[in-house]
């Protein structure tokens, strides 16, 4: 089934079809998480950058004006397409475990758990990706890119209402550290919304990478960017984070971060009926949205009808499906032997589509597919009161990038600044990504030094040959592949232009253990925004899932962002989600 023709309808004189209008501009265009990190990146495109200037200048910003929920010292995996090549990489971003991680550590001293602090530390990958990124394909320097963000850490932003609930909310999470506290909760309370929100310690640290590029300038600009990164891997940030290790029983040493480096690898792909769509590797959960793509294809999706009972029902299955082979399969490539081509195969994914019934739900956790082993998966399921799944850890933002000459930006910053201690006088976390690993002898995730976790943040990028380029993305934990898939499926089958696509009511399943310590499960659980159909609730709970309600447009369904460039018109068209702050731009 060919994609529909894309032809979205701006004239002045049409009834709105969305909250926003789809933008359109014939020169750039990005959409960001933020509108604020929208506006730095758009000033690096108007001062002549290319997407990857703009979109690390706008993921950099992202870890100012959002920095409960991305953090600088976090993780920062990237999508790149050249349109002079055709070829889409992938940045890896994500940090692994310092040599000195131990799995027996975790289990007897800590009952299998990973505690929150410096223990659930790996090394910090965003600096790294971000200036890789700048080296491989961007045409600026750190400091051309870094301008913006200095700029908001030092004078400040407007809190605004999302950021300030999430300060809120962890207040004593904040206060455990007198570091953290002294940042985020300023006079011994969290900022209010409306207040000026500063970070001067951030603003140094950026400063001294770009200051330490300045002196070099002489030299180029690749050396100016060594210089950039060494001052963050070798230099005074990596002497605090050491130093507080050391102070407080963590992990990390001079030689962890002096010899990490980010991996720069070809993306993978699977092809859905003719639209090629490109994911990070298998040390995310990226590939699970291709999985989805592959045992949804041979069906008539159109045909079911868009939110219908059935469509939603055979969406949550194919998502269950995904997330257990997820469960079982993925790991860091690097330590794991992952069947990554079986799982990709289109043999494999109608072999699972068959297990499917259409009328009724399956198990809470189907079994993962045998490529050729698998294990059981325990399911411990949350407790009554435990609301975290539905409610999940706001840790992730997303920009996507399209520039004049039409190369492609796809990026998936995070890490929360609430489980684990900011880097005293560096206004910077060093990555808590570990809470994505497990403390658990023979889980293909489990700790263990130089590993990396399996990582939630995945950025997208969908390319129909001669027609469209889409790099699109969200934060929302076990629920970005599931908002990404309905999104990309909005457009891709049901012909929606990029702000409908984004704003349409979405649903997602909790029914498989969390990607987040401590990897509890909600059996069945089915979330819907009320803006579906109370009927079709009522549908679905007959089929055995067991449905719950989020009330409107709600930010627990992710905040997709999404730029598409016609290739045939030229024209580049953005949508960004209302249900955050996240905006689109351009020109």
């Amino acid at each position: 089934m060919p994609a529909t023709p894309y032809a979205p309808d701006l004239t002045s004189g049409s009834a709105p079809t969305s909250m926003r209008p789809t933008l359109a501009g014939l020169n750039h265009m990005i959409s960001a998480g933020h509108y604020l990190a929208t506006q730095a990146g758009m000033d690096i495109l108007q001062a002549g950058g290319n997407a990857v200037d703009a979109g690390v200048a706008a993921g950099i910003a992202l870890s100012v004006v959002q920095s409960d929920i991305v953090n600088f010292g976090g993780v920062a995996p990237i999508l790149v397409y050249q349109a002079s090549t055709g070829r889409v990489s992938s940045i890896s971003g994500l940090g692994y475990w310092p040599q000195a991680a131990r799995l027996e550590t975790f289990l007897e001293k800590h009952g299998g758990t990973i505690p929150a602090g410096v223990l659930r530390t790996v090394i910090p990958a965003a600096p790294d990706a971000w200036i890789t990124a700048l080296e491989r394909f961007g045409t600026m320097r750190f400091s051309d890119v870094a301008a913006g963000a200095i700029r908001l850490a030092r004078d400040g932003f407007v809190m605004y209402p999302l950021m300030a609930e999430v300060l809120a909310e962890n207040e004593k999470n904040y206060a455990r550290w007198a570091s953290s506290a002294a940042i985020y909760l300023p006079g011994g309370k969290p900022p209010a919304a409306g207040s000026i929100f500063r970070q001067a310690d951030l603003a140094a640290s950026l400063q001294y990478m770009a200051d330490e590029e300045r002196l070099r300038q002489g030299q180029g600009r690749l050396a100016g960017l060594a210089a950039a990164r060494r001052a963050f891997y070798e230099g005074d940030i990596a002497a605090a984070i050491v130093k507080y290790h050391k102070e407080e029983g963590g992990l990390v040493t001079h030689d962890d971060l002096r010899t990490f480096s980010v991996d720069v690898d070809p993306a993978l792909v699977t092809d859905f009926r003719g639209t090629q769509v490109h994911s990070c590797g298998f040390w995310c959960q990226g590939p699970s949205l291709l999985q989805m793509l592959n045992i949804l294809e041979p069906r008539d999706l159109r045909a079911l009808g868009h939110n219908t009972a059935p469509y939603i029902h055979l969406l949550t299955e194919t998502i269950k499906l995904a997330f257990a082979d997820r469960e079982v399969h993925y790991a860091d490539p690097r330590h794991t032997q992952v069947p990554q081509m079986a799982l990709l195969s289109k043999a494999y994914a109608r072999a699972r589509l068959a297990l499917i019934d259409p009328d009724r739900a399956g198990p809470d956790m189907p079994p993962a597919g045998r490529l050729p082993d698998a294990r059981d998966i325990d399911l411990r399921p949350a407790g009554p009161g435990d609301m975290t799944r539905t409610d999940p850890r706001l840790d992730t933002s997303y920009v996507a990038v399209v520039d004049k000459e039409g190369n492609a930006f796809s990026a998936t910053p995070s890490d929360g600044s609430y489980n684990i201690p900011v880097i005293p006088g560096t206004g910077i976390c060093a990555s808590g990504r570990g809470s994505q690993s497990w403390a658990e002898a023979g889980h293909p995730c489990a700790i263990g030094p130089g590993r990396r976790p399996r990582l939630t943040p995945n950025p997208s990028l969908a390319i129909r040959p001669g027609q469209y380029v889409m790099p699109f993305g969200t934060p929302g934990g076990d629920v970005q592949c599931q908002a990404m898939l309905q999104t990309f499926l909005n457009m891709e089958v049901f012909g929606m232009e990029v702000q409908q696509a984004v704003e349409a009511p979405r649903f997602a399943t909790f029914s498989f253990p969390s990607s987040f310590e401590p990897h509890n499960a909600m059996p069945g659980r089915l979330m819907i925004e009320d803006l579906v159909a109370r009927e079709v609730g009522d549908r679905l709970a007959a089929m055995g899932h067991t449905v719950k309600w989020w009330q409107d447009r709600s930010w627990r369904a992710g905040a997709m962002c999404a730029v598409r460039h016609d290739l045939a018109s030229g024209i580049r068209y953005g949508g960004a989600d209302p249900r955050r702050p996240a905006y689109a731009a351009g020109w």
